[in-house]
């Protein structure tokens, strides 16, 4: 279980590092779409590349942190029934949901994905709109945020059945501890 604990330590500092690294992205994206807004209305200019580079940004920053969002467990859920288990029975909903849920659907979208990434690399793939971008890059983020998310999944699920097999600490209480009380 040490050597699982440890991969999951690697797969959380990864995406963490990806997370902190792509919100950069959403400076990028304000940017951009500030400037383009400024010369479409004063010089009435405008560029379907300056439109798509957003839309790029947009989906890296929702994809590539979709790992490092399941990190702080700001996931969207409904803890209306779960929130009235024991902290032990709602870990092992998580594990349970992890393993029959959120890996499988991760895996497979990433799985399905990859070719559809692959094609469009091989053969060039452009936007059909004109002065538009090559598609590769927005289609590879698909099968990168996919394996992010199925990444951590697998850390979280790790995390949750060292605190179930009393090897490790509730995930849930460490990283609210290690992160000063804001996620929980």
């Amino acid at each position: 279980m040490s050597q699982l604990l440890r991969l999951s330590g690697l797969i959380d500092r990864l995406n963490s590092v990806v997370g902190r690294a792509v919100t950069w992205l959403v400076l990028a994206m304000t940017l951009i779409s500030s400037g383009n807004a400024v010369i479409r209305y004063t010089f009435n200019y405008s560029s379907n590349a300056w439109l798509e580079i957003q839309w790029y940004l947009f989906s890296a920053v929702f994809l590539l942190c979709s790992g490092y969002t399941l990190f702080h467990n700001e996931h969207i859920r409904i803890d209306v029934i779960a929130g009235r288990f024991s902290r032990r029975t709602q870990t092992w909903i998580e594990v349970i949901g992890g393993i029959f849920f959120l890996l499988p659907m991760a895996c497979l979208i990433l799985w399905l994905s990859w070719p559809i990434f692959v094609s469009a690399l091989v053969s060039g793939e452009m936007s059909s709109d004109a002065g538009g971008l090559i598609r590769w890059p927005a289609k590879m983020l698909i099968p990168a945020g996919f394996a992010l998310l199925a990444l951590q999944g697998l850390s979280e699920t790790i995390k949750r059945i060292g605190f179930l097999m009393g090897v490790s600490p509730d995930p849930a209480t460490a990283h609210s501890a290690h992160h000063g009380g804001e996620h929980g």
